[in-house]
């Protein structure tokens, strides 16, 4: 918050990354980073729930949603349920999937949607971490936003309400966890509709992730190693009920949800390679 009213990207300095100092130095600023962490703690919720209210659906037992506190940039390395039953067919597997992205992909859209008319141009252009190539969904709100709010700057050019912020990271949890493999969300869509190909993809997918990691981003290698950790393998669940066609219509439009949230590279000068050098 205090670099966006400055006119700053999120991320400049040192401090930006380890806060602790600067915080006890100015503790009247503290409360300012609730539009940021309130933002994002609400997508992750929204997310989460979507998955427990289909578990509640389909009489599968779950805990409640937990945040998990994190020293990242975002303060936190998500929000899990814990399934304590099993699944039992492949239609309550699809509903068990789609509906976190689905509901965190609206709760992101909610903040985007706030977050850009509250973004203002930046003057300068200065050094620091970087948002890389922006989802499609990002420039399509843009180009809609733009018939209610014509000097609305593209978000390369802009200092990023903390909103605006909390709802990139938003989609970019969203497509995270729509990756098709393992335990993700994407997995288990993708488990539902052929627990073949997912198998399949999962054993490619880590490699295709280290790769990503050494020309694009480093993070994908931390995601790939995730892939390969055998206690996380996807749990059988029984095959004999058939997808219904409105499932399968769910899976698809979980597809189209991860190409219009996924980014190859989310941040600009991060591969293994660049930080390497």
């Amino acid at each position: 918050m205090q670099n966006f009213l400055e006119g700053l990207p999120p991320v400049v300095r040192d401090s930006d990354l380890w806060p602790w100092g600067w915080l006890s130095a100015h503790p009247q600023l503290f409360l300012s980073g609730l539009a940021f962490s309130l933002s994002l703690l609400g997508i992750l919720l929204v997310h989460e729930f979507g998955h427990y209210f289909a578990c509640r659906a389909h009489a599968i037992r779950s805990t409640l949603p937990w945040v998990l506190p994190a020293p990242t940039l975002s303060g936190t390395a998500g929000a899990v349920i814990r399934i304590r039953s099993r699944i039992p067919n492949r239609n309550a597997l699809m509903d068990v999937g789609i509906y976190g992205p689905l509901a965190g992909y609206i709760a992101s859209l909610l903040a985007i949607a706030i977050g850009f008319p509250l973004s203002v141009r930046s003057p300068i252009q200065i050094s620091g971490i970087h948002f890389g190539t922006q989802p499609l969904t990002i420039r399509l709100a843009h180009g809609l936003l733009l018939h209610w709010y014509p000097r609305l700057p593209v978000f390369d050019q802009s200092a990023p309400h903390p909103v605006l912020v909390a709802g990139w990271i938003g989609l970019f949890i969203t497509s995270l966890n729509l990756i098709p493999g393992g335990q993700l969300d994407g997995g288990h869509i993708l488990y539902a509709i052929s627990p073949r190909i997912h198998r399949l993809v999962t054993i490619l997918l880590p490699y295709i992730l280290f790769a990503a990691g050494i020309f694009l981003w480093a993070g994908w290698i931390l995601w790939g190693i995730f892939l390969l950790i055998p206690a996380l393998r996807h749990p059988h669940v029984p095959p004999e009920m058939p997808l219904t066609r409105g499932r399968i219509a769910l899976g698809l439009f979980g597809l189209a949800i991860l190409l219009l949230t996924f980014t190859p590279m989310p941040f600009y000068d991060n591969s293994l390679l660049q930080l390497l050098r």
